[in-house]
């Protein structure tokens, strides 16, 4: 019996869950949107903001996320497609990105709401990657997402050197077969460029590949908004 959850670390109540600490975070965001917007590289403006606010490490993992500069979001809002674009069309997923976000998302770990509109989260494969409780209830909001938009196909790409990354495959193409989905798994040493260079829709929150994909889809926004799901959502914003 599984009885792992992706959930929040230990202190992560302490680091995320005040109104002070809150408003310190958007504060900081605001300072990595301006540093970032005029040519300043991530890891020194996350390391500036990081310094002048004090903030702990994963409240920098946090802000690092969620910030973006102006021409990053213009770019990344110019090629977001609709769920009604969707329809009759063969749709790639960035498996270990979506898969491990919903799953935080379901353990009650704080989920951030960056600049861009994408969702994102504190956890990560590490190195290997080991299911959860709520991986099986992930693979059943992705189902009701491809079944509700009419995608045709939906093509799952994960990390080949990643540990375990042969058993989720097998494990998602024995859930699509059990139900009837037109899904596909693939592994990939690089995903990152694979995904980026794909014709067709992808679905990721990596920034990366937001940068540099030629059109996507928020999966997680479209889920929060038509699944009513119970999320512990942190929100930045520039206002």
């Amino acid at each position: 019996m599984n009885h792992r959850n992706r959930g929040k670390n230990t202190s992560d109540d302490s680091l995320f869950g005040s109104e002070k600490q809150v408003g310190t975070l958007r504060t900081a965001v605001q300072d990595m949107h301006y540093l970032l917007s005029r040519g300043y590289p991530e890891k020194a403006s996350s390391e500036l903001a990081g310094n002048r606010y004090r903030l702990k490490t994963r409240q920098i993992q946090a802000i690092r996320g969620a910030s973006a500069s102006q021409d990053q979001m213009l770019n990344r809002k110019s090629k977001e497609s609709k769920a009604e674009d969707l329809k009759g069309k063969t749709i790639y997923m960035d498996g270990f990105n979506v898969l491990i976000l919903l799953e935080s998302m379901l353990s009650g770990a704080y989920i951030f709401e960056g600049l861009d509109g994408c969702f994102r989260d504190l956890s990560g494969v590490h190195g290997t990657y080991k299911r959860v409780n709520q991986t099986l209830h992930s693979l059943e909001l992705a189902a009701s997402f491809f079944q509700h938009c009419g995608v045709v196909k939906l093509c799952w790409i994960f990390d080949r050197p990643v540990s375990n990354s042969g058993r989720i495959c097998q494990f998602i193409a024995e859930f699509a077969q059990e139900r009837k989905l037109d899904w596909e798994t693939s592994l990939e040493f690089n995903p990152d460029q694979f995904l980026a260079e794909r014709e067709e829709i992808v679905i990721s929150s990596d920034a990366w590949i937001l940068d540099h994909c030629k059109k996507w889809f928020n999966l997680i926004r479209y889920l929060i908004d038509n699944k009513n799901l119970n999320a512990t959502i942190i929100q930045f914003s520039l206002a």
